[in-house]
């Protein structure tokens, strides 16, 4: 093809990839070190999405609600500062950080187009399991259960919510 018929044509905008990390930050997850080996997960999780130049948004959920620990935008190279103090504690309120995320995820999409793959990263222990969240458009089970009995409580999850399961 010779030069003069190649133009620039920019491209459209497509949606931004937002990496939205559920973390459950409570009492059973600290038995066996299992909130450690989560937050080394998640801080492979935040690596790699500053490595693509994707957002991430991650939320704790323990004792009665759910609450910010990053909000979402671009993900930073350096992660290790904020993820260490992550502590845990209390009960394991799924609904909650659930509706947090659909609220913030609503208030990012008003401002621009997002692409929301949901991370949850638990040992499945929960008094009342939610429906699956509406707002992702893929979710992924990273299970930390394990102990004495495996009861496989995140797998039922991910099974339940159609969604990918791995083991941690």
């Amino acid at each position: 093809m010779a030069r003069p018929h190649l133009r620039y044509r920019k491209q459209p905008a497509g949606a931004q990839l937002m990496h939205c990390v559920l973390l459950d930050t409570s009492a059973s997850m600290l038995r066996g070190q299992q909130l450690a080996r989560a937050k080394g997960y998640l801080q492979a999780l935040a690596d790699q999405a500053y490595r693509q130049r994707d957002q991430l948004c991650v939320l704790g959920f323990s004792g009665d609600s759910a609450y910010v620990i990053q909000a979402g935008a671009k993900a930073q190279a350096l992660n290790e500062g904020w993820i260490r103090p992550i502590s845990g504690g209390g009960g394991s309120p799924l609904a909650s950080a659930i509706t947090l995320l659909e609220r913030m995820l609503q208030r990012a999409r008003r401002q621009s187009p997002v692409q929301a793959y949901v991370w949850l990263l638990t040992d499945g222990r929960f008094a009342a399991v939610p429906e699956r969240p509406n707002c992702a458009e893929q979710i992924t089970v990273v299970g930390f259960d394990q102990g004495g009995l495996p009861l496989q409580l995140s797998q039922r999850l991910a099974a339940r919510w159609q969604a990918e399961w791995m083991q941690a």
